[in-house]
C-alpha cells in the first residue's frame, strides 16, 4: 500500500480496528475504584463512560485519577466516574478519515479517541500510538520517493534522513508534552 492508497482511509479500515479489544465501559454512577480495578486487570489506560444506550458521555484516564483523586487525597471508593470524567469528549465515527483525526488529535492534544458506529455506540478506542504506526509507512514511502527525485537533482540524501530525524524528534516532544 502506498501513501496515495492511504488517502481517504476510514478508521474502520485500519487493521487495528478489527483487532482492538472492546473498550472498558462504565456508567457514570460507577466508582473510580471499580473502574481502576478493571483498568488494572486489563492493563487499560482509560475507561469510556456510556449511557444506557452505550453512547459515549465521558472518558476517565489514568491522568484524571492522578489529578482528581490521588493528588487531592480523595477516596476512589467514594467518588463516581461522573464526578471526574471529561464530559462530551471528541468522538469519531468509524467511517471518518484517519488523517483528519490524526491532525485533530495532534492539534488539540488528546491521546484517546472513542470511535462509534452509525448509531453512536462505542466500538473501539484509538490512541495516538495507533496513528503513529499509520504515519511511519507514509514517511518511509515519501522519503524513498524524495530520494529518487533528489539523486537526479543532486540534492544531498542526508537531508531526507535529517527530515525523518526531525519528524521523530517532533513526535517525541509532542507525545512527551501530552503526558
Amino acid at each position: 500500500m502506498t501513501a496515495t492508497d492511504r488517502i481517504g482511509m476510514a478508521l474502520k479500515d485500519r487493521p487495528e480496528y478489527k483487532s482492538k479489544p472492546r473498550p472498558l465501559t462504565f456508567r457514570e454512577s460507577a466508582t473510580v475504584h471499580e473502574a481502576v480495578t478493571a483498568m488494572n486487570e486489563k492493563n487499560y489506560g482509560s475507561v469510556i463512560v456510556v449511557d444506557e444506550s452505550e453512547k459515549v458521555i465521558g472518558v476517565v484516564t489514568e491522568r484524571d485519577v492522578m489529578r482528581k483523586i490521588v493528588g487531592p487525597g480523595r477516596s476512589a471508593g467514594e467518588v463516581t466516574l461522573g464526578e471526574v470524567m471529561t464530559r462530551e469528549p471528541r468522538v469519531a465515527r468509524e467511517t471518518d478519515d484517519v488523517v483528519d483525526w490524526l491532525r485533530i488529535m495532534s492539534n488539540e492534544r488528546f491521546r484517546r479517541l472513542p470511535v462509534v458506529d452509525a448509531e453512536g455506540r462505542i466500538q473501539v478506542v484509538f490512541t495516538q500510538g495507533d496513528f503513529v504506526s499509520y504515519t511511519w509507512p507514509d514517511l518511509i514511502y515519501q522519503a524513498r520517493e524524495l530520494a529518487k527525485a533528489s539523486i537526479g537533482r543532486s540534492y544531498p540524501i542526508w537531508m531526507i534522513g535529517g527530515g525523518i530525524m526531525l519528524y521523530s524528534v517532533i513526535m517525541v516532544i509532542v507525545v512527551a508534552s501530552m503526558s
